[in-house]
């Protein structure tokens, strides 16, 4: 007989087709509650799902053939992890499978909001570019030589160090720990880190800890040139903050590829001109997708062969 799966949100079509030549494939569910369980749910010996949905512990315990908890992408905090532990429940994610392609796309909101790319867009849009007439865009810094601070070099964190170093920026991060092998400037605090910035990426993986990271105090210390770019968890940022601090000019802009309450984004983020916001696609690239579907192939073999998981995440 086919091993059962049970498919929290909706997965590529591609993927669940290849899933099915090998599993019982259930699911998707329309929300992660017990209720919700499809029928035949209980035979589940694997959960795929994402970081985002909330994996909690009346889930867990509505599926008492629970093995695995398989996570498409890197994030994991929707996972009550101690409670897995506690049941002998193995975790797994994306590990860096996504890691260029979330970069690549960091550096392009990087750009459109520094370059203010989505502002020239909407300029000519709006009929408002006649040649040499006084009313034209302003004039603003390129990238070269300006300094960009990285909250979290992880495997996405260092890859857009790369690029932004090609880009001929100076590059410092702060993470939980000094990484002596790499080049970079270390700041021992996000505040510190945002201070000496003129753009502050946020790379870290979403977590309690760092929930509203990025307050009030560090948009302030960023400053009226800084701009901040978001492709890591929307829990990492205040958004009130963060609102007041584009709305009052504390900062000049930003770039966010997540938010807080997802898919809800605040009216008042949508009205900023100095906001661009894209809707928690930087890992929708081919080569990402394809990359993240083989690893989760691997584990889910590795699971059901006894070995080892190629990304298996310690609790």
């Amino acid at each position: 007989m086919k091993p059962t799966l049970l498919m929290a949100p909706k997965m590529p079509a591609g993927l669940v087709a290849r899933l099915q030549q090998d599993y019982v494939v259930l699911g998707p569910m329309d929300r992660p509650v017990p209720e919700a369980l499809p029928p035949g749910a209980q035979a589940a010996r694997v959960l795929l799902t994402v970081g985002g949905w909330r994996t909690d512990a009346a889930l867990i315990d509505a599926l008492p053939h629970l093995g695995l908890i398989a996570c498409y992408g890197t994030g994991i905090e929707g996972v009550d992890q101690a409670h897995a532990k506690s049941h002998g429940i193995l975790l797994s994610n994306a590990a860096d499978a996504n890691a260029d392609a979330v970069a690549e796309f960091a550096i392009g909101l990087m750009l459109a909001s520094v370059r203010q790319i989505g502002k020239g867009d909407r300029f000519i849009r709006a009929g408002r570019w006649q040649g040499n007439a006084v009313e034209r865009m302003p004039i603003v810094p390129g990238l070269r030589g300006r300094r960009l601070g990285i909250y979290g070099l992880g495997a996405i964190g260092t890859r857009i160090a790369a690029i932004a170093t090609a880009l001929g920026m100076e590059i410092a991060y702060h993470n939980r720990l000094r990484r002596a092998e790499l080049p970079y400037r270390y700041e021992g605090s996000l505040t510190g880190l945002a201070e000496w910035s003129d753009v502050l990426m946020v790379a870290v993986r979403a977590s309690a800890e760092n929930r509203h990271a990025v307050n009030a105090e560090v948009l302030k210390a960023l400053g009226p040139q800084g701009h901040l770019i978001n492709i890591s968890r929307g829990i990492a940022v205040d958004e009130e903050a963060l609102c007041d601090a584009l709305e009052q000019g504390v900062i000049a802009g930003a770039g966010l590829d997540v938010f807080e309450v997802e898919p809800h984004v605040p009216d008042r983020l949508k009205a900023l001109d100095n906001a661009v916001l894209t809707p928690h696609i930087a890992a929708m690239a081919d080569s990402a997708q394809a990359a993240q579907q083989a690893l989760l192939l691997r584990n889910l073999e590795a699971f059901f062969s006894g070995q080892p998981l190629p990304s298996g995440v310690p609790l």
